[in-house]
């Protein structure tokens, strides 16, 4: 494990290969899973205020749901997490011309209509933060939905941490992800040295 500040990431975050791959896994990360995406509590309220803008985006079914039981509920371990239909679909997602599954709070970003991107769980994925007393933990959380991502990630050689830039600065800070990225380039030389 690597620690900067107050989060411990684990190493398969910067040993493992890792890249999206839309096309062949169809966005399914947003519709299998036992529940919805975990929600940070200011986010719950962040989502409740943009809703207007990506409510013609929602399909009847998650609009529905959301009237009757709101954009979240407490999940069985008694986390936030996303409203989902069905025990499959996440509330917020639709469809494109080509069957993939996305994200209407990110298109809303993408066209500028809000500046929330979307859940930061989300943004991280396959990231998963697990908050503690002293600490934060950073881990890789593993899922057979993701094995093209791993295998686009392999052919191309991408780090999970390289791949996941822009939602690890967005959590942590810049100089957060600056000091992660030392502290890896050290590790791979120990590594070389056989030092680890």
């Amino acid at each position: 494990m690597i620690q900067i500040d107050n989060a411990i990431v684990a190493l398969d975050i910067i040993e493992e290969n890792f890249l999206c791959n839309l096309c062949a896994c169809k966005g399914s990360c947003c519709v299998e899973g036992e529940s919805g995406a975990p929600l940070e509590n200011e986010e719950v309220e962040i989502i409740e205020k943009i809703l207007p803008v990506i409510w013609d985006d929602l399909s009847p079914e998650a609009q529905a749901l959301i009237k009757k039981q709101g954009v979240a509920y407490k999940d069985r371990d008694g986390d936030m997490v996303t409203s989902i239909i069905n025990g499959e679909d996440c509330v917020f997602t639709y469809y494109d011309g080509d069957g993939i599954c996305k994200c209407a709070i990110e298109k809303a970003y993408k066209e500028g209509k809000t500046d929330f991107y979307k859940p930061i769980s989300c943004h991280l994925y396959p990231i998963r933060l697990e908050e503690y007393k002293d600490f934060t933990a950073v881990n890789y959380h593993r899922w057979r939905v993701c094995k093209p991502a791993v295998s686009l990630g392999n052919k191309e050689g991408l780090k999970i941490y390289q791949f996941l830039k822009e939602p690890l600065i967005r959590k942590f800070g810049e100089a957060w992800y600056n000091e992660l990225c030392i502290a890896v380039d050290e590790y791979n030389k120990m590594k070389q040295e056989g030092k680890i």
